[in-house]
């Protein structure tokens, strides 16, 4: 039980904490609204699990072990986040509230937002991989393994799918879109810096980590 409740605290903790998904989905709700946001948010869900896959069949140790690969997961991150911060910071097509945006995401477009937002993170794979190693036991069996999984990326879902309504909601959505250049300018620059700052992020076997 003590193990159960460890898992959830620190899982419940890092979803809330503010970063790329965050930014993402905001963005996505207010400018095209709840459904392209819910969807993004699954996106995420899905994305976690990439994380959980390869750390419960031990590849983690791989990535671990070779600071190669784990440099080259982190530019992979950092590119998409500032190229999706670049396209948010350029954008000159406002929407009126209740129009149809005429560049909207389709369903796959938003769901692969949200997948590769997470699944290039390595913030999130470091985050993965400690509480596996750090807090679940070495001789869990595989479906608790999975069983944990599957609550990190509900817990994603839930979450995101929470900022999805709120951020596009009419009320919401009017304020922000009434003033959707400077909020598309500064949500683009906050994905950019968040870009920028994974790739200060520091291999586990390096030191000052």
């Amino acid at each position: 039980m003590s193990e159960l409740l460890a898992v959830a605290t620190i899982t419940i903790l890092a979803v809330i904490s503010p970063g790329p998904d965050f930014a993402m989905v905001t963005r996505n709700s207010y400018a095209f609204g709840a459904r392209t946001g819910l969807i993004s948010a699954l996106g995420i869900g899905c994305g976690v699990q990439v994380h959980v896959m390869y750390t419960v069949f031990g590849i983690a140790i791989i990535i671990f072990s070779s600071p190669t690969l784990f440099t080259i997961m982190k530019l992979s991150g950092a590119g998409y986040l500032i190229f999706m911060g670049y396209q948010s910071f350029r954008n000159r097509a406002p929407v009126a509230l209740g129009e149809t945006p005429r560049h909207a995401p389709s369903g796959w477009e938003a769901f692969r937002m949200g997948f590769f937002t997470n699944a290039l993170n390595p913030k999130t794979m470091l985050f993965v991989v400690a509480t596996y190693t750090q807090v679940v036991r070495t001789d869990a069996p595989m479906m608790l393994n999975f069983a944990y999984g599957l609550f990190m990326s509900v817990a994603h879902i839930i979450w995101f799918g929470i900022v999805a309504f709120f951020f596009s909601s009419p009320r919401m959505r009017c304020r922000l879109l009434a003033h959707q250049s400077m909020v598309d300018k500064v949500i683009g620059l906050a994905l950019m810096l968040l870009g920028v700052s994974l790739l200060f992020t520091h291999h586990p076997m390096e030191g000052g980590n």
